[in-house]
């Protein structure tokens, strides 16, 4: 690692998950820019693009052609800022390369080419990936019975930042890694520009909320927090993308992209540093144990939010594992009913489809009525009977979902087709059917030991 530096390092995320806004990166890029331009130091833009179930659906998108498997809108969210990031020295991170990183490190350097940009030094991260049968020892050993007649699609390990940093060390304009965990994406430049250790916990814990606060894009400047009325947040069909300052001590503030919706306040960092934190006094990540139970957040400028006093320890020895494997079918089925009497010709319609497919367990949803606070029956679950006052059978515009998980195709299309029936053989009223057939991925998980997961990078050759 190099000398630690008091330089400014500049982070911006411009998404979330796979299937996030395109149009994010552009203002998120004019402000690193203009950082650039005012403080001078390093900036970094990172994309987050995976979640548990992205990487199985990557490796279907593989099986089909080899030359696939990577974020499948790599191309509409960087070709827009290839250019200047590149120009500007804007560095790239991100985990994109999904179930083929190197496929997408291949594309990008032939995207920079159709641009006119010279070669871009391309990282690609590895390691992750355990899904050839070379691993299944590994699994069975760890996961036991589990692994009994199961087709694995995906097994990946949550790897950290170190290859990452390693890649930029060693002159990495881009690098695109698999499945590393989320934070790590903003460690790995972290470690690389301020020249921190693998074992510096308290800096790497403060890295990695950090990029909690960084991962899920909008999040943080007032998406997913907005509720009107309640908790309003101004121009939010123009939300900024976050941008976070890293100090040498790993302490962070916080902000937008320039010129943009959304808000950044202590609430909204609030809710953001506890979400999907199991617990808050030990944050497990591959790099670091992370405390945020004395953590403290406080206003830096408009817009601006500073977090300070996080507190890390020793990393753990077991790397989490997601396996994804085939699991049957899911059969959905709609049909809608409107005025007088609808949602009782809705729950007769129910009804019927119980008595027709008798071999499944059926999920029913009257939606405009009682689905999210439903139980599979349809009916009002018994925590949130409490003050409820509809009068049941009373609505007049419902729409009935039914969707059952089966283990045979066949099985899956009996349960379209007793719906579609539904037009002519009652009751009255129904219209709008839609009914879809998905293949279902079902999910194992477990630790396995971190010396059984040995990773790297590898620069692509021009």
């Amino acid at each position: 690692m190099s000398e630690s530096t008091s330089a400014p390092l500049f982070i911006g995320c411009a998404a979330g998950f796979s299937g996030d806004r395109v149009d994010a990166a552009g203002p998120v890029v004019d402000t690193l820019i203009a950082r650039l331009a005012e403080h001078g130091g390093s900036a970094y833009l990172i994309f987050e693009t995976l979640a548990e179930r992205t990487l199985a659906l990557a490796q279907l998108r593989r099986r089909e052609d080899p030359q696939a498997g990577y974020e499948p809108l790599l191309d509409a969210m960087l070709r827009p800022v290839l250019a200047r990031c590149l120009q500007h020295g804007i560095r790239i991170v991100s985990n994109f390369g999904a179930a083929n990183p190197r496929a997408a490190a291949r594309y990008i350097q032939r995207m920079a080419q159709e641009l006119g940009c010279a070669a871009p030094r391309i990282a690609v991260v590895h390691g992750d990936d355990l899904s050839a049968p070379a691993h299944h020892a590994l699994l069975r050993t760890h996961l036991g019975a589990q692994m009994e007649g199961v087709k694995v699609v995906s097994a990946n390990a949550y790897i950290g930042a170190e290859p990452i940093a390693a890649a930029l060390q060693a002159g990495a304009q881009i690098v695109v890694a698999g499945r590393v965990a989320d934070p790590s994406l903003t460690v790995g430049p972290a470690m690389a520009h301020h020249g921190w250790q693998a074992d510096d916990w308290n800096r790497l814990a403060r890295a990695t909320m950090a990029g909690h606060l960084l991962e899920c894009g909008a999040q943080v400047c007032g998406g997913y927090f907005a509720d009107p009325g309640y908790k309003d947040v101004p121009d939010l069909d123009d939300v900024g993308f976050p941008v976070a300052e890293i100090d040498a001590e790993g302490g962070c503030v916080i902000g937008k992209a320039d010129h943009s919706g959304g808000l950044v306040s202590l609430a909204t960092v609030k809710e953001q540093l506890l979400y999907e934190v199991h617990d808050p006094a030990a944050y497990l990540t591959p790099d670091v144990v992370a405390d945020i139970s004395q953590a403290t957040v406080s206003i830096a400028g408009d817009n601006r939010v500073a977090l300070q006093d996080v507190r890390g320890h020793a990393r753990p020895a077991m790397l989490k594992v997601n396996v994804c494997h085939e699991g049957g079918w899911l059969a959905e089925g709609e049909i809608s009913y409107a005025g007088p009497r609808a949602e009782a010709r809705a729950r007769l319609a129910a009804d019927i489809l119980r008595r027709r497919l008798g071999g499944l367990d059926l999920r029913v949803d009257l939606i405009g009525v009682l689905s999210v606070m439903g139980d599979d029956a349809g009916n009002l679950l018994r925590s949130q009977t409490s003050g409820n006052t509809h009068d049941a059978r009373d609505a007049r515009d419902v729409r009935l979902r039914v969707a059952a998980a089966c283990d045979a195709r066949a099985q899956a299309e009996q349960l379209t087709r007793e719906v579609t029936a539904l037009y002519t053989c009652g009751p009255a009223g129904g219209g709008g059917v839609r009914t879809a057939l998905t293949p279902r991925l079902n999910t194992l998980s477990c630790l396995v030991p971190r010396d059984a997961v040995p990773t790297g990078f590898d620069m692509l050759e021009p």
